[in-house]
C-alpha cells in the first residue's frame, strides 16, 4: 500500500466531500460549511466532524453514512470516523462564497 502524506490525503478527502450534496440544497456539503473538521490521524485514519443544516434534516441519517463510505473508498485511507455535532449550530454564514453566490445569498 503506498503511503500518502496527510496533506495529500486531506486534499483527497476534501475533493471527495465536494461530491456529496445536501438533498435539499444543490450545493456540496463542503461548500455549505457542514464539515467542521478533517483530521488525518496516524496510520491514515480520517476523523471528520460534521454537522447538518438542521437536526430534523431528512439527511441526518444518510449524509454521515455517505461521508463515511465515500471517504473510506479513497485509496490510502485506513479507517474513517464521522462525528455529527450540533455545536456550533450551522448557519448560512458558514457557507463558502461560492455556495452563497450559487444560492443567491450574495
Amino acid at each position: 500500500m503506498s503511503m500518502v502524506n496527510a496533506e495529500e490525503l486531506k486534499a483527497k478527502v476534501i475533493e471527495k466531500l465536494q461530491t456529496i450534496f445536501d438533498p435539499e440544497i444543490p450545493v456540496n456539503i463542503y461548500e455549505l460549511g457542514l464539515i467542521y473538521e478533517i483530521d488525518i490521524m496516524p496510520v491514515n485514519n480520517v476523523q471528520i466532524v460534521m454537522t447538518l443544516t438542521a437536526p430534523s434534516c431528512p439527511a441526518a441519517q444518510t449524509l454521515p453514512v455517505e461521508v463515511d463510505q465515500k471517504v473510506r473508498d479513497i485509496e490510502g485511507v485506513n479507517d474513517v470516523y464521522v462525528t455529527v455535532t450540533w455545536d456550533p449550530p450551522w448557519n448560512k454564514s458558514m457557507m463558502s462564497e461560492t455556495a452563497q453566490l450559487e444560492l443567491g445569498f450574495l
